[in-house]
């Protein structure tokens, strides 16, 4: 089943990946890996290392719309601009929100998507 369009919802700690059509949706959860350091003096884990996992995730999505946090989106803007070029062009919306159920992420990703092919003049396959 190829889908083409997804939104991902991302905080400093998780994601939720919905990639979806207009009768499927596949979700995958992405969560940070605490690990303990005898520098820092407790569980750390590098915002690096998420975004990373969260960009692998996204890797082979044609069209990605992002929500979450302003905070969280300007710093996974950044970290995928920098570190992961090629992804950055995949990623045509942001959208800020706070914790939104499943089933409102789908519907928020799909009123994108609509609104999103119609403005470029491509047909829906949402």
């Amino acid at each position: 089943m190829t889908l083409f369009h997804a939104v991902a919802w991302i905080d400093h700690h998780t994601a939720l990946v919905q990639q979806f059509d207009a009768d499927h949706v596949h979700a995958e959860m992405v969560k940070e890996h605490k690990h303990y350091t005898r520098q820092h003096g407790s569980d750390v884990r590098t915002e690096h290392e998420f975004f990373a996992e969260v960009c692998d995730a996204l890797a082979d999505i044609p069209e990605v719309l992002i929500a979450g946090s302003h905070t969280t989106q300007v710093g996974f803007r950044h970290y995928a601009e920098k570190h992961r070029p090629a992804l950055s062009s995949h990623l045509v919306g942001w959208e800020t929100v706070d914790h939104p159920t499943d089933g409102q992420l789908v519907a928020l990703g799909k009123d994108f998507f609509a609104k999103f092919d119609r403005g470029r003049g491509a047909s829906t396959q949402t």
